[in-house]
């Protein structure tokens, strides 16, 4: 019989709809029965593409005896943390101070009020590796509550005190000593943080730190953007070095094109097989930069095919981007994406697959569990003069082969697809859609930015405050931070690449709503949910991305990026304050703190600044515009308009500029001062690349 699941639209509650657990979803009426009954709360945190999420359901949740055991114990309660970040941060963040590490699934025991008093990730049906099992744990958590209710309880204030204190101070500070300890937020900062990451670099195999080995986007972009300011060579070494061993390894889907979520060895071969939307919206983001930079036509190729798969597997028919995919199908982690040998042979016969096989390192044996994981460890320059083919044969012969084994795929069962619509995961999909139509003059990438950034508008914001999510077709949580800064952010890179003012006007609203609904007045911070939100035993604060980039420096992207803009030197203070109150937590974590060092990265070097005026439709415009944005600017501003005298935002850029001799016109500026106007997109060119950056 299902549970109180079944009522829900989250894909992962609807995952345990049938556990016989007696699951309540995240809500009062959960609360008011642990009240009732003096239970404390089993809180069970995941998400539907996560693999020891699915685990610990079958072993566990779908086990009588388990959930007999739950029923009578505790008021059990399933949340999905995309869904839900506010709870998750708060949860995860206790069991971080409890145990030292974090992970999900994530299973909290609660007071009836909410406070955590014990916690940890993913516990196995029977003792395993020195870690009890979960009727174990349940047995004496029980223990503890009944006998020793009265210490549990003080416990449990002690733990909300301290996330409450963890939220209001720095966030690598003791609450009220981040004043004294804030660095200055300069070139030499920048510097010395840049060069700590790069200390813990894979010279081999590139990333950061020991397996498991994330992707880490905003990491890369920020030092992109360092590189680009200051010509530092090391870090687009480093850069390039991780961005093609991750574009060649199997944590990247050889066939469709996009990145799984991280891989379990430090050569990127062994993924943990789900695919999210917000990984490949960042991924993709990164490839063009670095594509941007160098001209690196292998950069171009797997920034296409990651937003390829995007549009062909994450894109809703209506607009806007769903979720995931998850790791398992066929009850298998990975079923879906590997190969036997016997099986690329059978589908490309003798030779092909002989070709195909030596290239993606495809062996009897296998690379994982019998089967093999697509990669691509061999230089294939070397392969095509070692079986005495050109490369450009060796390319159209692979891409024949891929194109057989996509097929054949096809036909298999698919892992399932989480349908939520979530804001902030969308705006990141738009952006890169956005950026990359207009670097590669693909108009298809521009419009479905277009036509997500409506959807989203038009389901997710209908009275003007900005909603989290839709799932099949409701929508009712408020948005998070990171939903309202980074859908502004989003439009506005909307209107840097059509020029059309209605994304900026809607971007300035949004940086409006974070200001008058996500500020505190009495200590200026900025928190994670809305004023309005469901009030919760701690209001939640997280500055560092994990694994978006954070509210708050997305919040403190979007200030800077609209003051220069519309030359609003008070924008600019804002987003100078947010970066200095976590600057010394960036110094002591800077992986992180990728996107606000991006944030420091503006404030520390002038930006360019671009204004078009012409009509958009025009080849003239259009020319101008995509010049400018295949031209690597980091924290460059572009703005324009067909009439600079009708615009409806005023901007210094604008002011007093128009076409010349009625052919479209750009104008590149510093600091508001302007060079001459140019109308031929080589012209302009060398405009762009004349400014050179700030020494380092």
């Amino acid at each position: 019989m299902p549970n109180r699941l079944a009522e829900e639209t989250s894909p992962y509650l609807l995952q345990h709809a049938e556990n016989p657990v007696d699951w309540y979803p995240w809500g009062e009426e959960a609360n008011r029965e642990a009240r009732e009954s003096g239970r404390p709360i089993l809180l069970s945190i995941g998400y539907s593409s996560c693999h020891w999420c699915h685990v610990m359901e079958r072993e566990s949740f779908a086990d009588p005896f388990i959930a007999r055991t739950m029923n009578e114990l505790f008021v059990n309660v399933k949340v999905d943390r995309e869904e839900r970040p506010d709870v998750d941060g708060i949860y995860m963040r206790a069991v971080q101070a409890l145990t030292g590490r974090g992970g999900w699934p994530l299973t909290v025991f609660l007071t009836p009020e909410g406070e955590p008093f014990y916690g940890g990730t993913y516990f196995p049906p029977e003792p395993r590796h020195g870690i009890p099992s979960f009727s174990q744990i349940l047995e004496a958590i029980h223990r503890a509550w009944e006998d020793r209710g009265d210490e549990v309880r003080t416990a449990a204030s002690e733990i909300r005190d301290l996330l409450r204190r963890s939220t209001t101070g720095s966030s690598g500070d003791t609450a009220g000593e981040g004043e004294s300890q804030e660095p200055s937020i300069d070139a030499e900062w920048i510097r010395d943080l840049a060069g700590s990451l790069l200390q813990g670099l894979d010279p081999v195999h590139g990333g950061f730190g020991r397996p498991p080995k994330f992707p880490q986007p905003v990491v890369l972009q920020f030092l992109l953007d360092y590189h680009g300011s200051t010509r530092d060579g090391s870090a687009l070494d480093a850069v390039l070095l991780t961005l093609r061993k991750m574009g060649r390894g199997g944590i990247r889907d050889q066939l469709g094109g996009g990145f799984h979520r991280y891989s379990v060895d430090e050569r990127w071969l062994v993924p943990h097989f789900e695919k999210m939307l917000c990984d490949n919206a960042l991924l993709a983001s990164t490839y063009l930069r670095a594509y941007k930079v160098t001209g690196d036509a292998e950069l171009e190729r797997i920034c296409r095919e990651v937003l390829g798969d995007l549009l062909e597997d994450f894109q809703a028919p209506e607009g806007g981007f769903y979720t995931a995919r998850d790791a398992d199908s066929e009850g298998e982690e990975g079923r879906f994406y590997v190969w036997t040998a016997a099986e690329v042979d059978e589908l490309l016969g003798e030779e092909e697959g002989r070709l195909f096989r030596r290239c993606y390192d495809v062996s009897a044996g296998g690379n994982f569990e019998g089967r093999n994981i697509l990669h691509l460890p061999h230089d294939l320059d070397r392969v095509a003069g070692e079986e005495e083919i050109s490369r450009d044969e060796l390319e159209s012969r692979l891409a024949k082969g891929r194109a057989t084994l996509v097929s054949a795929r096809a036909g298999r069962e698919h892992p399932l697809r989480d349908d939520k619509v979530l804001a902030g995961w969308n705006a990141l999909a738009i952006r890169s859609l956005a950026e990359a139509g207009a670097t590669l003059n693909e108009p298809a990438y521009v419009e479905a930015a277009r036509r997500g950034a409506d959807r989203l508008l038009a389901v997710l914001r209908p009275n003007g405050l900005l909603l989290h999510q839709v799932t099949q077709g409701r929508a009712r949580i408020p948005g998070f931070l990171e939903d309202v800064a980074g859908l502004g952010n989003a439009l506005l890179t909307l209107h840097e690449t059509t020029l059309e003012p209605r994304w900026l006007e809607v971007a300035i609203e949004l940086d409006e709503e974070v200001e008058d609904r996500f500020r505190d007045p009495e200590t200026d911070l900025l928190y994670d949910s809305p004023e309005d939100a469901e009030p919760l035993v701690i209001r939640p604060r997280e500055p560092m991305d994990n694994p978006i980039p954070s509210g708050t420096s997305l919040a403190a992207e979007l200030r800077i990026r609209l003051g220069r803009i519309l030359g609003d030197t008070a924008r600019v203070d804002a987003a100078r304050a947010l970066v200095a109150r976590e600057a010394a937590s960036a110094t002591q974590a800077p992986s992180g703190f990728g996107r606000l060092l991006s944030v420091a990265i503006r404030l520390a070097h002038p930006p360019t600044e671009v204004a078009i005026v012409g009509p958009r439709k025009d080849p003239g415009t259009r020319a101008l515009l995509h010049e400018v944005h295949r031209t690597f600017l980091p924290g460059g501003v572009v703005t324009g308009q067909e009439h600079a005298d009708t615009f409806p935002v005023p901007t210094p850029l604008l002011a007093g500029r128009g076409t010349v001799e009625g052919r479209p016109a750009a104008y590149v500026c510093r600091r508001f001062a302007c060079r001459a106007p140019v109308t031929d997109p080589e012209a302009l060119r060398e405009e762009l690349l004349r400014l050179e950056p700030d020494p380092p």
